[in-house]
């Protein structure tokens, strides 16, 4: 609606620009003054929400070599991470904005989450191959079937936040969360390629590292937007969140071409 408004009012103001000049009307602000500035606030409040909800992609792209490799020590070894989990803020434009992951080993990327689902794939395939079951077509249900339980993750974090009264975390921010999940999970596959008994000890420890990693971001998540702080309710739903890491990755671990087994 207030977008109609503000379109509206901006034609109205081309339309009086187009009249030619006007006498001046004494006050503080003219009527063209005010439609003008009207359209300009509704368009700061637009380009605020979506840079809230979806902020900007390129933001999860500046990452290095040092980045990545702290990251990878964060996600799969998250109990020997001895800094503080809070993220690097800094004013930008009159606002605070967060420093991008290039400067924040607590800021989320997309890169680490892009690699690992597409080096869960590859070596998902490859496991296949080795028993004979490869084709083409195993090979895109294992994509489809990341990419559901990738969006199983998201939504789990994002209704969690929503349910603690914090649903405006970036979208963005809980898709790279989310895709964490494949760091640990590719190693498990590829130590199951390597040596199949790996795999019974590797995947509970991948399960056990992202639910402490989770509820360690998404507890930093809650303390810095939900308004109202309920202690007993917080720790279940963290819990919850944990605990679903385990049938979770159990689910993706499982190299076959059935949904269950």
């Amino acid at each position: 609606m207030l977008i109609v408004l503000s379109d509206f009012a901006l034609l109205y103001v081309k339309m009086y620009d187009n009249l030619g000049a006007q006498p001046r009307v004494p006050g503080p602000l003219t009527h063209r003054q005010i439609l003008l500035e009207m359209h300009s606030m509704v368009q700061v409040q637009d380009s605020s929400k979506i840079s809230r909800y979806f902020s900007d992609p390129q933001y999860y792209f500046q990452v290095n070599d040092h980045y990545v490799k702290n990251k990878l020590k964060v996600v799969l070894f998250p109990f020997l991470h001895r800094g503080h989990w809070t993220r690097i803020s800094e004013p930008v434009g009159g606002r605070l904005s967060y420093k991008p992951p290039i400067y924040d080993i607590n800021a989320p990327d997309l890169y680490i989450p892009f690699m690992a689902f597409g080096t869960y794939v590859v070596l998902a395939g490859l496991s296949l191959g080795l028993h004979g079951k490869f084709s083409p077509e195993a090979l895109n249900w294992l994509f489809v079937k990341g990419l559901v339980g990738w969006t199983f993750q998201v939504a789990l974090l994002k209704m969690t936040l929503f349910s603690l009264g914090s649903g405006e975390a970036p979208l963005l921010d809980i898709v790279a969360y989310a895709g964490y999940t494949f760091t640990g999970l590719s190693l498990a596959v590829l130590g199951k390629i390597f040596w199949g008994y790996a795999y019974y000890f590797l995947l509970p420890w991948t399960c056990l590292c992202m639910g402490i990693f989770l509820v360690k971001t998404m507890k930093r998540v809650l303390f810095a937007e939900v308004r109202s702080y309920d202690s007993s309710r917080h720790h279940y739903l963290l819990l919850f969140i944990a605990l679903a890491q385990f049938p979770l990755l159990i689910w993706l671990g499982n190299i076959s071409l059935n949904w269950l087994f």
